[in-house]
């Protein structure tokens, strides 16, 4: 079938049961999914026809739905056949696949309290979406620490659950942006490095690789760097990462769905490797979509399946 003929080509939606080209999908502006961002979502990429990883996105789905207290009425099966049916719908061979739970309203009469609205599953493909531009991957991503936004507390919202509270990582944009930078990285109340807006974050000092343990989400992406790094025999550990170490590093990368690991070529301005990614980096990068390639992760899709 041809885009032309094709009514889900620009991507499919699915909503609460219902399947539905991308542009006809939606929510009630009463929800609570929209009006108290009281979601929780999880994003898996289809690279040349193959989920990545798919049932770890799944699990750690499942595993953030459970502490919302969300209990929609998709089994994981249904979530696996959901996502595969979007993709089979729209035709798409490298598509950007979300699926999200959210609350409702509560009943009339009911309590207004979230143990009363019912919870329930959307999820969407569409065309891949990268995060960054073809010429920040040729000269490597320019980053900065923010000054001015510390990210949200594990306390108060645990960031290893997906999560809508974006308005301290939105805020840390602008102030990349401000600075003249991509992207930023927000620090937590210590000092020490969290994770970027949608991404993860790791140093490489004398050819040890490092990435913060607390204040970031625990990143599919990222356990197949650290995976990587033990392929590689290169030392990779998980521990505090403070600014000072961030910014002093001999090489910076992050790491996303929406990208794969990506190299940074200047933090807080200083230029790395005569401003350009970093060998190790790229080593890790080039290594990362040469086994996406050979099939590593991957649950391949059938197409023509009914």
């Amino acid at each position: 079938m041809s885009d032309a003929t094709n009514a889900y080509a620009a991507g499919a939606a699915y909503v609460d049961g219902r399947y539905c080209p991308i542009a006809e999908a939606s929510i009630p502006l009463t929800h609570w999914g929209y009006r108290r961002s009281d979601v929780t979502y999880d994003v898996v990429g289809v690279r040349d026809g193959a989920f990545f990883r798919l049932d770890d996105h799944i699990r750690r789905f499942r595993a953030s739905m459970q502490t919302f207290r969300m209990a929609p009425a998709e089994s994981d099966d249904d979530i696996r056949a959901i996502l595969t049916r979007l993709v089979r719908l729209s035709g798409l061979r490298d598509a950007y696949v979300a699926m999200d739970c959210l609350r409702g309203t509560p009943p009339p009469g009911a309590p207004r309290h979230p143990a009363h609205a019912r919870a329930y599953i959307a999820a969407f493909a569409v065309p891949w979406v990268t995060m960054s531009t073809p010429e920040m991957d040729k000269r490597g991503i320019h980053l900065v620490i923010a000054e001015n936004t510390r990210r949200i507390p594990p306390g108060s919202v645990e960031p290893r659950v997906k999560n809508f509270h974006w308005a301290d990582l939105t805020m840390g944009l602008f102030e990349a942006q401000d600075r003249g930078a991509d992207m930023c990285v927000l620090l937590d109340y210590e000092g020490n490095v969290t994770e970027g807006p949608g991404f993860n974050v790791f140093s490489v000092t004398d050819g040890q690789v490092a990435t913060p343990e607390r204040g970031g989400l625990d990143g599919i992406t990222r356990a197949s760097v650290i995976e990587l790094c033990d392929h590689l025999g290169v030392p990779c550990a998980v521990r505090t990462v403070p600014a000072d170490e961030l910014r002093a590093a001999d090489e910076v990368f992050i790491c996303t769905t929406a990208g794969g690991v990506m190299p940074v070529s200047r933090i807080d301005g200083r230029r790395m490797n005569n401003d350009a990614p970093g060998p190790l980096s790229v080593r890790l990068k080039e290594t990362f979509w040469r086994r996406r390639a050979e099939g590593w992760h991957a649950t391949p899709i059938d197409y023509d399946a009914a």
